[in-house]
């Protein structure tokens, strides 16, 4: 008897340790980023500061004078801006309206700046190839697979250019990339820097200010950077 108890306490403690760390990992970064909302007057760099070329790209899919790169950077500034309540829901359509959202509909409301239409590009997708999405676990779903991060990585690691996870280089990180963490969020790189020249992130994890300097805090305190993608060009 007194085995069994002993054997229920301990996985107790396991099970309320596991809790604890995870709310005070949550509990940091939402502290986190607290402090970057009340640092209003920080300065912040640009890749000329480096000597980093700000690559653009040579596709302009909209042809509005503006090429892809800046226009996803554009359109993730507008998400940053209207700043949408944070709400996870499914969606008769895919689409929650303008005033809601989570990660990855910074990312698809991104590329629409840009002219693409992420739903039918990664709807298309898993239809051709149902197996490689796990996620979709042979059920494709059109009102909620292309805002789900596993089925992004999988269409951007198809698709378009994977990149570095290393943040010591620099000039890798552009304005407009991908960055996804411990395959469960998904942010757009500024085109704003730190004094150590990494680049802030625009993001949606119900933060204050989503567009930050926080690439670096997150990925060490929070959930660990997994990919990094950039569109890839269609004219290079």
């Amino acid at each position: 008897m007194l085995k069994k108890f002993f054997i229920i306490f301990v996985v107790i403690f396991i099970l309320l340790t596991i809790v604890v760390s995870i709310m005070a990992l949550k509990y940091k970064a939402f502290t986190y980023s607290i402090i970057q909302e009340v640092k209003l007057e920080e300065k912040f760099y640009t890749a000329e500061d480096f000597g980093i070329e700000t690559i653009k790209s040579n596709t302009d899919f909209d042809n509005d004078g503006i090429d892809d790169y800046t226009d996803i950077l554009q359109g993730a500034r507008i998400e940053a801006e209207n700043k949408p309540n944070y709400r996870s829901a499914y969606y008769s359509g895919g689409y929650p309206p303008d005033d809601e959202g989570v990660c990855t509909d910074v990312i698809w409301r991104a590329l629409k700046n840009a002219g693409y239409i992420l739903k039918d590009m990664v709807d298309e997708d898993i239809k051709n190839n149902v197996s490689l999405y796990p996620r979709v676990d042979g059920k494709p779903d059109p009102n909620i697979d292309f805002r789900r991060v596993p089925n992004l990585i999988v269409y951007f690691k198809r698709n378009h250019i994977s990149l570095t996870i290393d943040l010591t280089q620099i000039a890798e990180w552009q304005p407009g990339d991908i960055v996804v963490f411990s395959n469960d969020h998904v942010g757009i790189i500024s085109d704003k820097r730190n004094e150590r020249g990494v680049p802030y992130i625009i993001h949606n994890a119900a933060q204050p200010r989503r567009e930050e300097d926080g690439l670096e805090f997150y990925n060490e305190n929070w959930k660990e950077i997994s990919y990094h993608f950039r569109l890839k060009d269609l004219n290079s």
